[in-house]
């Protein structure tokens, strides 16, 4: 029988989905343990500063060498650790030198006495430190990386929807994880949201998505947008005379439809080039050409408009096949003409909706 490991890691890009199976595997060591109030801890890990983490370090060293009062196993959590990140604080010399004294307090903890729990994010794993604790430790990595994020974040829907009793059409999931991102707390809160609108039992539509939820990864789902790259001219002028009898400002709808078509210019080019072709399940070859052009762009992580394989591939594709997609020339008078917007309604900051009218007709009357 293998030797027990000396304590138990879990980590990931997540905070919020590494903080809860931390605090289920907690609970099960505190089951385990038998472990009263004496005999557990919780010990924040959190460091903004090198000094704050040379007192986390040194309180979980306390913490292991305590003897519990009434005997027994010890139950110690080091919660919320960001000083393994690619941070200042996380590359700061000093702090580099306390997460070697952290390993060698680890490597010498006996499970049978305390069982440590460790819970981290994010991490940089290129660091010798996780890399040493995927070998030593029960170590968990939460949320994966790359497309593993993605499908991390749907499953977690997917349970949530299964606790709450209902299921998701598999384009509702995807729209849902489109609009929302990688916010985690912000998909399970709608989650609770849809299974309520859609009583136990029942399956989530994409239109109940659709029409339910906010627009809060993509910022570009305005109906003006939509409108406007649909290609149809009497709702888009309808859905302009709407946001602006509500109040609102043309810089954001304007934003919006840039966004969107920086997109499409990028989809377009690579549809021409026969690199990606429109398919069921979004964008057939994104793979294959992003390790081909990848390295044309500068490496953002983050969701942009300016990177197209930062985007949902499920999304591009919706993108793409929602319409006719209009021709490269065409998408790049139309860039020209949002440019221009901006500049006409500085100069006629009362005018705002007359300004966009007469893009709106100039670029779908040519269409």
């Amino acid at each position: 029988m293998p030797a027990a490991k000396p304590f138990a890691f879990v980590c990931g890009a997540d905070d919020f989905l590494v903080g809860r199976l931390g605090r289920e595997r907690f609970d099960s060591l505190v089951a385990e343990a038998g472990a009263d109030e004496f005999s557990r801890e919780i010990i924040s890990g959190f460091a903004g500063n090198m000094g704050e983490v040379e007192i986390a370090v040194n309180r979980l060293r306390e913490s292991i060498q305590t003897v519990p009062m009434f005997g027994g196993r010890r139950v110690v959590w080091l919660k919320d650790v960001n000083f393994l990140a690619d941070t200042v604080t996380g590359r700061a010399e000093g702090t580099l030198k306390l997460v070697e004294d952290l390993q060698a307090l680890l490597e010498r903890t006996n499970p049978a006495e305390t069982a440590v729990l460790i819970t981290a994010a994010p991490v940089d794993r290129r660091r010798s430190f996780p890399k040493w604790c995927e070998k030593n430790a029960e170590c968990t990595l939460i949320g994966g990386d790359g497309e593993g994020a993605a499908e991390a974040l749907a499953g977690v829907v997917l349970a949530e929807a299964r606790t709450l009793g209902v299921s998701f059409e598999p384009d509702a999931l995807q729209l849902l994880l489109a609009k929302v991102g990688t916010n985690t707390r912000l998909l399970i809160a709608e989650t609770h949201k849809l299974a309520t609108y859609a009583v136990e039992g029942a399956t989530i539509t994409e239109a109940q998505v659709g029409e339910l939820t906010p627009n809060v990864a993509e910022g570009d789902f305005f109906e003006a947008a939509e409108a406007f790259f649909s290609g149809d001219l009497r709702w888009t002028l309808a859905a302009l005379q709407r946001h602006f009898f509500a109040g609102g400002d043309a810089r954001p709808v304007i934003s919006s439809l840039q966004n969107r078509n920086r997109l499409l210019l990028q989809v377009r080019a690579l549809l021409d080039a026969g690199d990606v072709r429109v398919g069921l399940r979004g964008l057939d070859g994104l793979p294959r050409a992003q390790a081909a052009y990848a390295a044309h762009f500068t490496g953002a992580t983050e969701k942009s408009s300016y990177h197209l394989f930062t985007q949902n591939p499920w999304y591009l594709g919706k993108l793409a096949g929602g319409a006719k997609l209009p021709a490269l020339r065409r998408l790049i008078d139309n860039q020209q003409e949002f440019v221009a917007a901006f500049e006409e309604i500085i100069a006629r900051p009362r005018e705002q909706e007359a300004v966009l009218r007469d893009v709106a007709v100039r670029c779908l009357s040519t269409a």
